[in-house]
C-alpha cells in the first residue's frame, strides 16, 4: 500500500504507567508542542503531515501501533517529551512498546526524539526499536531525512542530527542548526492537526472552576533556558543553556486563534523560564489586556527573575498562577546544584509579592538533592509551610539523563532506574510504583522516598484543615514545625 502521510508525528500512551489510576480523572491531557511545531515546520515545506496523540485519545498500546500502520507513512517520528521539563525519559517505555508491536508486523521507519533521545543517542539506537535517532531540537534532522526518504535515497550521512545503523556500524551525523527566526521558520504550532476538544488543564489550574478544564491548549513562547541548574536536562536538545523567544506579536496571534477559534480559556506556557525578558513579558500582557480576554494561564518563573513591577499586569493578563522552582529550603544545598544566589528571605519577600497581587504559586520542592541529609530536607519542608502555596509539588531528587547530576550519579556509582537490573526508565516517574529516586552523599534513597512521602501527606491532609497552625508570613523561621 502506497503512503499518502509523508509523516506521521506520534505521542505514545504513556499517562496510564506513569500517573497509574490518577490519569484517569486528575492528570492533566496536554496539546504536543513539539508535534504541533514540527508538523507547522514540515507541512510549510510542501509535505503531508499527520499527528497521531495517542495520550489524548485514550489508545492502547496495541490500537496505536494499529493506528500507525494504517496511516502507513513514509517516516514516522516518536516525538517523547512529558508534561514536566524533565518528564521526557519516564515516557521512553511507552514508544518501546508501540514501536515493538509495529515493528514486528511492518517495515515502516521510525525514528525517536525528544529530551531522552537527545541526551542519550547512542544508546537509545542501540536499545530501543527505532531505525533512527534525532539528536537535537527536531525540526532540521526530521526535513532533511525526509528529503532523503522522498527522493528514494538509502544513505543518512548527511542528514544532520542523525544517529542510525549500518551494515551494523553506528554512524552519528553532525548536529543539525537550531531554528534562529521562530517567528518566520515555525509560526505556529499545526493546531488543525489536533482534536482541541480532547485536552484538559491540571485539577489544581482550574481550582476556581473545576468543571472548566477544558478545552486548554499548551502554547510555547520560548525555547531553552539560559540557566545551569545541575539537576535539569531541559538543554539537551539545544546543546547549550541559551533561550530564543517568538515575538509577543507571533504569540498574540495564537492566543487569539485559541480563544476565537477553539474557545480555549485554559492556557499552559510551558516554557521552561517565561518570567524572564521584561520586553517578552510585558509585550505579551499588554497585548492580552488590550484584547480584553479572561483567560487563565500559568507559566513558569523564578524567584530571582519575579519583579514586583511584573506583577499588576501578569494578573490583569490572566496569568493567575506561577510555578516556582524554589527546590530546597537550604541555602548550601542550593548552591551544591547552582541554584541561583537568593536567600530565604528573598524567597518569603517574593512569594508573598506574587500572592499579594492575587496570583496563585505552584511551589515547587526537591528532596534528595546530592547535599540533603535530614536536616536540610527538614529546612525544605518547614520552608513550605511558611510560604504556605496554594499548590505544592514535592520530587524526589532524579539524575536525568542530560543534566550534569546524571554524568556525577555515574562517576558516584549511584543506582540509576536505566540500570541493568534497575526498573528501567519507568522509575524516572515520581510517580510510578517503580520510581528509583537518587540517594545522597548521607541518605539512602529509601530515606529520601520515605521523607517526600511524609512530607506530602502533611502538607496535603494535615495542614490542608487548619492552614491557621501554618505559620504566619511574619513569623521567624524555627526549625521541626510539622515534622515529617
Amino acid at each position: 500500500m502506497k503512503s499518502k502521510t509523508d509523516l506521521l508525528l506520534v505521542t505514545p500512551p504513556s499517562r496510564l504507567q506513569v500517573y497509574q489510576s490518577l490519569s484517569n480523572n486528575f492528570s492533566a491531557i496536554e496539546t504536543p508542542v513539539w508535534s504541533g511545531l514540527i508538523a507547522k515546520f514540515i507541512r510549510d515545506k510542501d509535505y503531508s503531515v499527520e499527528i497521531l496523540d495517542a495520550e489524548a485519545m485514550g489508545l492502547s498500546h496495541e490500537d496505536t501501533a494499529q493506528a500507525i500502520i494504517d496511516t502507513n507513512a513514509l517516516l514516522t517520528t516518536y516525538v517523547i517529551y512529558g508534561q514536566q521539563p524533565s518528564a521526557s525519559t519516564q515516557c521512553m517505555p511507552a514508544g518501546r512498546k508501540v514501536a515493538k508491536i509495529v515493528s514486528e508486523t511492518s517495515d515502516l521507519l521510525s525514528m525517536v526524539m525528544g529530551t531522552h533521545a537527545s541526551a542519550l543517542p547512542k544508546r537509545t539506537l542501540m536499545e530501543e526499536p527505532y531505525n533512527f535517532v534525532c539528536e537535537g531540537e527536531g525540526p532540521n534532522t526530521v526535513l532533511h531525512l525526509l528529503e532523503v526518504l522522498k527522493g528514494g535515497g538509502k544513505s543518512f550521512k548527511k542528514v544532520p542530527g542523525l544517529w542510525h545503523q549500518e551494515n551494523g556500524e553506528v554512524f552519528s551525523n553532525p548536529p543539525a542548526e537550531n531554528l534562529q527566526d521562530l517567528d518566520s521558520e515555525v509560526p505556529s504550532q499545526a493546531w488543525d492537526l489536533l482534536d482541541m476538544t480532547q485536552y484538559r488543564a491540571h485539577n489544581w489550574h482550574c481550582f476556581d472552576h473545576l468543571d472548566q478544564r477544558s478545552p486548554y491548549a499548551s502554547l510555547q513562547t520560548s525555547l531553552g533556558c539560559p540557566y545551569k541548574c545541575s539537576f535539569c536536562c531541559i538543554n539537551a536538545p539545544f546543546g547549550s543553556a541559551s533561550i530564543r523567544y517568538w515575538s509577543p506579536q507571533n504569540i498574540i496571534g495564537q492566543i487569539d486563534l485559541l480563544v476565537n477559534k477553539y474557545g480555549i480559556k485554559n492556557i499552559k506556557i510551558p516554557d521552561e523560564m517565561f518570567v524572564l525578558n521584561q520586553e517578552h513579558v510585558m509585550g505579551i500582557c499588554d497585548l492580552i489586556i488590550e484584547r480584553k480576554y479572561e483567560l487563565n494561564i500559568w507559566a513558569y518563573a523564578r524567584v530571582d527573575t519575579v519583579k514586583d513591577r511584573y506583577l499588576e499586569k501578569l494578573k490583569k493578563a490572566g496569568f493567575n498562577w506561577l510555578a516556582l522552582g524554589i527546590e530546597s529550603g537550604s541555602q548550601f544545598v542550593r548552591d551544591g546544584v547552582e541554584k541561583g544566589r537568593f536567600r530565604e528571605q528573598d524567597i518569603i519577600s517574593t512569594t508573598n509579592q506574587i500572592q499579594d497581587h492575587g496570583i496563585y504559586i505552584i511551589a515547587n520542592y526537591i528532596f534528595g538533592l546530592p547535599d540533603d541529609d535530614h536536616k536540610s530536607m527538614q529546612e525544605t519542608f518547614d520552608l513550605s509551610l511558611e510560604i504556605n502555596s496554594e499548590w505544592a509539588n514535592f520530587y524526589c531528587a532524579m539524575a536525568y539523563p542530560g543534566s550534569p547530576l546524571f554524568d556525577h550519579a555515574k562517576k558516584s556509582n549511584w543506582p540509576l532506574p536505566g540500570d541493568k537490573g534497575g526498573p528501567g526508565w519507568i522509575g524516572y516517574s515520581q510517580h510510578s510504583y517503580e520510581s528509583l529516586p537518587l540517594p545522597t552523599n548521607f541518605l539512602s534513597s529509601e530515606e529520601v522516598l520515605d521523607f517526600r512521602d511524609n512530607a506530602f501527606d502533611k502538607y496535603f491532609t494535615v495542614f490542608i484543615y487548619d492552614r491557621s497552625k501554618v505559620r504566619s508570613k511574619t513569623c521567624q523561621p524555627h526549625s521541626g514545625y510539622g515534622q515529617p
